[in-house]
């Protein structure tokens, strides 16, 4: 914890033993190159900050259609081609348009990301989240850095699993794929 300038208390973001600040991005996938649709609506440093902004961020289920958000740790970008995500992966939930169970489980992922629950994994290895709106269905994606270790992409699903207090069938649900490599 440490003091703002106005002498309350901060709390850091916690990823492991080495806090990062997240990203919050919005990208609207309209523009002709996917890094001209991404805009970022700011930076988080501490949980206060992060529930400041979250306050105000629509919630998923009221997104219009083909509307992304990310979730990063600072420095990585939101693509493939990133070097932190070059040689990685994404669990994948495609989640029913009705309801509300695609901002639950953005806002459980998110709150995880922040609060650091992704217990016993390296620091890094999550790269981020990012819940996509489309026509008939949402996709809920958590990127990771290992795309090629098994172990550690089976760690990454049992801690989702355990997170989302998903049942142990709930693999059948979610899905692992490497990014594509730009050789692919």
């Amino acid at each position: 914890m440490r003091r703002s300038k106005s002498g309350k208390t901060q709390h850091p973001i916690k990823e492991g033993d080495n806090p990062d600040e997240p990203d919050i991005l919005l990208d609207g996938s309209k523009a002709e190159a996917f890094t001209d649709a991404v805009k970022k609506i700011g930076t988080v440093r501490n949980v206060e900050e992060f529930w400041t902004m979250y306050d105000f961020i629509i919630r998923p289920d009221e997104l219009p259609v083909t509307t992304d958000y990310h979730f990063f740790r600072e420095g990585i970008a939101p693509t493939w081609e990133d070097p932190h995500n070059a040689n990685g992966g994404k669990w994948t939930f495609r989640l029913p348009k009705k309801g509300i169970l695609a901002s639950r489980l953005w806002e459980e992922i998110v709150l995880a990301l922040v609060g650091g629950q992704f217990s016993g994994l390296p620091d890094g290895e999550v790269c981020g989240a990012v819940i996509s709106i489309r026509e008939r269905t949402n996709v809920l994606a958590i990127w990771t850095k290992s795309g090629k270790n098994q172990q550690m992409i089976n760690k990454v699903g049992q801690a989702l699993r355990r997170i989302l207090s998903l049942p142990t069938n709930a693999f059948s649900m979610m899905y692992y794929q490497t990014h594509p490599r730009p050789t692919d």
